[in-house]
């Protein structure tokens, strides 16, 4: 009979603000503070809050101005870049216990790992070999780390989630039985993992209020509200899930895109979102070629400015064939944006992505493209990523990048939309090496 599985979901505390606080040899159960632009207008979300912030009812993702005024606390700028190191740092303290092929890191600072074979070997308990790893990041790192341990994915998740916050060591622990005793009356159901606010007002409107009440509702009702995703709502509700670690490693999806997406920092008028749309669609193009892509087709979403109630821009267009040729693609782009956008309603946001992606080997020739003159392209895009790479992402720009509006230069010095903490060095690139290095490319084209 195969042994049940255990599995620990592990989640370092208020993140970003905890590394902040590392950095400036502060207690982040103690000291108040936010990472937060503070070049931004009050109405910017908080990425992280420290726990001492919450400890005062501050949310963890509230906004500047909704912090009371009679709260003293530090403002931390937020260095994506470091909180990514700090975050590769931890996982190497992870692989010092658990396989590589046993861990799936859900987030920048969350993992499930899968230790049912790692018991016997350490000879603890699931909860004793999280409280040794937890402690190994604290010491190393100084990041307070906590965690939930389930007989399923599912179950570690709400665990962490939902029964860690009630208990003094911040371990939680849940079997199907412990599950269906503790949390089947648990409110609110957004507590649990996968269950938005979509969701429960669909529920509420059916008279479903609890986990108790999905388990004992009828299946039919379900299946019609939510239909195929009725079988995971069901199955959660018993704690159940079938899906293991081993199911994740081997996942592979059906078809691949790439995508982009920015929130601009006010409203826009046409001509200026026009600029930023083609700029996406330049950057997405070298992401293409750097990974060796094509793509066939493009899908542009934007977002008018939220003073209107207007729905969105959303629409497709099609290449005549697979390519990563940046000229086809920004030329598609620009169509599709003049197609379907409207001129005279200002746009707020914008998002681009290139669809069916797939190996360049799949790139193909029309009657009216010159191999050569696509071959040469290539050549020049993969120079200007050396050049990116070698000397910064602003080393070489296109004329657009300068243009009233654009965001390129702005966007190239952050990670995730935010700023990386790396604007003063590795950003700002040397352009005189740079302009020298794509003199010297000029062999290839």
């Amino acid at each position: 009979m195969e042994k049940e599985r255990v599995y620990v979901c592990i989640d370092l505390k208020s993140f970003y603000a905890s590394v902040e606080c590392r950095e400036r040899h502060l207690d982040p159960m103690t000291a108040n503070l936010v990472v937060a632009d503070p070049e931004r207008t009050e109405k910017t979300i908080c990425l992280a809050v420290s726990p001492a912030m919450k400890a005062l009812g501050i949310p963890g993702r509230c906004r500047v101005f909704e912090i009371p005024e009679g709260i003293s606390y530090i403002m931390a700028p937020p260095r994506m870049q470091l909180y990514i190191d700090y975050s590769a740092e931890i996982y190497g303290i992870y692989l010092r216990y658990i396989s590589k092929e046993d861990i799936h890191v859900y987030s920048i600072d969350e993992v499930f790992m899968d230790v049912t074979d790692y018991l016997d070997l350490y000879q603890m308990s699931a909860k004793e070999l999280s409280v040794r790893m937890m402690q190994d990041v604290l010491e190393s790192t100084g990041i307070t780390a906590t965690a939930g341990i389930g007989t399923n994915l599912y179950l570690a998740k709400v665990a962490l989630d939902i029964t860690a916050k009630h208990v003094e060591d911040h371990i939680g622990i849940l079997n199907e039985e412990s599950y269906r005793m503790t949390l089947w009356d648990h409110k609110p159901l957004t507590d649990f993992w996968k269950v938005g606010r979509g969701t429960v007002n669909r529920l509420e409107r059916a008279g479903i209020a609890t986990m108790r009440e999905i388990a004992q509702a009828d299946e039919d009702l379900l299946y019609r509200m939510f239909g195929v995703d009725a079988e995971l709502l069901i199955d959660h509700a018993w704690g159940r899930e079938s899906t293991t670690m081993a199911d994740i490693k081997a996942y592979k999806p059906k078809s691949n895109s790439l995508s982009s997406g920015q929130v601009l920092p006010r409203d826009y008028h046409f001509e200026e979102a026009r600029v930023v749309a083609k700029e996406m669609a330049d950057s997405l193009c070298l992401e293409l070629v750097e990974k060796g892509l094509v793509t066939d087709s493009v899908t542009l979403h934007a977002g008018y400015s939220y003073r209107l109630e207007k729905k969105s821009a959303h629409g497709s267009a099609g290449l005549d064939s697979a390519t990563s040729s940046s000229r086809r693609i920004i030329a598609c782009t620009e169509q599709l944006f003049d197609r379907i956008v409207d001129r005279r309603t200002p746009v707020r946001r914008i998002s681009l992505t290139l669809n069916h992606v797939m190996d360049e080997a799949y790139r193909q020739y029309d009657l009216f493209t010159s191999p050569e003159e696509m071959e040469k392209e290539n050549r020049l895009q993969k120079a200007v990523i050396d050049i990116k790479e070698k000397f910064g992402k602003n080393a070489v720009l296109r004329g657009m990048d300068l243009q009233e509006g654009a965001t390129a230069m702005e966007r190239n010095c952050q990670i995730g939309g935010h700023k990386s903490g790396n604007q003063g060095k590795d950003e700002q690139g040397d352009a005189g090496k740079a302009v020298h290095a794509l003199r010297g490319a000029q062999r290839i084209f």
